[in-house]
């Protein structure tokens, strides 16, 4: 069974305005915004709840979802999330704790990624997530945008006996004559950057791989940079109605783009431009380079990631349709 929460204190009732009015506008917006009940309800069956077989209560999956959500938004480390719980009073309340509650520590957080890998609910939580924005209007169904983006992972050092530190399941690639090493994040997001779907895969795998699982359901049009730009594709979404809005390059022994390719490439930078966002909030939150080993757990932080990205740029969309 879940844990219990101590009842409201008179300390608590003092100290409830305490905090800074940033954060506490923010976590406002969050508790608005986010079912976090509906979000958490495809996790319940991580937890048997058995109580006849004793052991610890487990820690509320609301809870739970909320911290992995504040790791994301506040770029914190496992340590650091615990510090934080234990530090800030905004965040408590945020998640639920009382100032005299119990405090989730690092094993904690360790434990229910863990969870949630085993029964692949980051693929869960971000489908939820996406189904609770097409619910509420926030994800437009006028075109999809596909892009990708490399996340950068260290490549090891060499042990005395020959063998490497470098994790396996990321790989090299080149991009503009510079050698990467690492994963691939591929996105397809709405012409407001909500992201719709992704894939997380190793750095290797061109980004024409994954485009076309990507817009599998687009019934309107597909935006993307040249790197997407493959002729059978582009007679294919003709053929089904759907506007090619991919990025033209030059043809075999065609020494320049034509005036209509130019006007198209035109066009088609200022509306794909929107699919650059999520990538960029990442990199300004402080997700540059890969946090674990495997592909796996990568694929997993990213997708909490890309979960918490689309909340986040949910709020200011659903403030304007109010």
């Amino acid at each position: 069974m879940e844990r219990q929460n101590n009842q409201l204190s008179f300390l608590d009732q003092l100290t409830n305005d305490l905090g800074g009015k940033r954060t506490a506008e923010f976590f406002h917006k969050c508790d608005k915004y986010i079912p976090w009940d509906d979000l958490a309800e495809p996790l319940t069956d991580m937890y048997a709840n058995n109580t006849n077989k004793g052991g610890a209560s487990n820690w509320p999956v609301v809870m739970m979802v909320k911290c992995m959500m504040l790791q994301r938004w506040f770029n914190l480390s496992d340590p650091m999330l615990e510090e934080m719980l234990l530090d800030r009073l905004s965040f408590r309340r945020f998640i639920g704790l009382r100032i005299g509650d119990k405090t989730p520590d690092e094993t904690t957080f360790v434990v229910f990624r863990k969870r949630l890998r085993k029964h692949g609910h980051s693929a869960t939580l971000f489908n939820k997530t996406v189904e609770i924005l097409k619910q509420r209007g926030v994800i437009l169904e006028e075109g999809t945008c596909v892009d990708a983006t490399i996340i950068e992972a260290s490549r090891g050092r060499k042990r005395s006996d020959g063998t490497s530190t470098r994790d396996n399941t990321a790989s090299y690639t080149k991009k503009h004559g510079t050698t990467h090493h690492g994963f691939k994040a591929h996105i397809a997001t709405d012409r407001n950057g909500i992201i719709k779907d992704y894939r997380f895969d190793t750095a290797r795998v061109h980004e024409s791989r994954h485009i076309d699982a990507l817009i599998a359901d687009e019934r309107d049009s597909v935006w993307a940079d040249s790197a997407y730009m493959d002729a059978r594709r582009k007679e294919r979404l003709r053929e089904q109605g759907i506007f090619c809005g991919i990025i033209e390059r030059r043809g075999r022994g065609q020494k320049a783009l034509t005036a209509q390719q130019k006007w198209h490439n035109r066009l088609v930078a200022g509306i794909r431009a929107v699919v650059e966002h999520p990538f960029a909030w990442m990199k300004n939150a402080g997700y540059r380079r890969a946090r674990y080993r495997g592909l796996g757990r990568n694929g997993m932080d990213f997708a909490l990631h890309a979960i918490a990205y689309n909340f986040k740029r949910s709020f200011s969309i659903q403030q304007v349709m109010a």
